[in-house]
């Protein structure tokens, strides 16, 4: 199970409910802490927060993991091999955005 990083970035439990994700953004937010098994609640995600190393602390397994999960539930595949990987997983919002732009589903 995935563990967030000692100093993952994740809204304090006083700004969940002042959350700045948008529906999308929670939606997404949910795939990524189910198909991890994350300890944070899915609102507790920054949606501008790195999602890999000092940020949400995810790895390159996560990152696999988390593109099966987007092909399941969104139907269309994130290629490993796509050089804008950086760019989509950057954060929680820059991944949603180019989920909404592909989905099929």
């Amino acid at each position: 199970m995935t563990q967030l990083h000692p100093t993952a970035q994740v809204l304090a439990p006083e700004a969940a409910s002042n959350c700045a994700q948008t529906a999308p953004e929670c939606q997404v937010a949910e795939l990524i802490v189910s198909a991890l098994q994350l300890e944070a609640a899915p609102a507790d995600i920054d949606p501008d927060g790195r999602m890999f190393g000092e940020g949400l602390g995810l790895d390159s397994i996560d990152a696999l993991e988390l593109a099966l999960a987007i092909t399941r539930a969104y139907g269309f595949e994130l290629r490993s091999d796509d050089e804008r990987n950086h760019q989509i997983f950057a954060s929680l919002r820059s991944l949603t955005r180019h989920i909404e732009a592909h989905r099929t589903r």
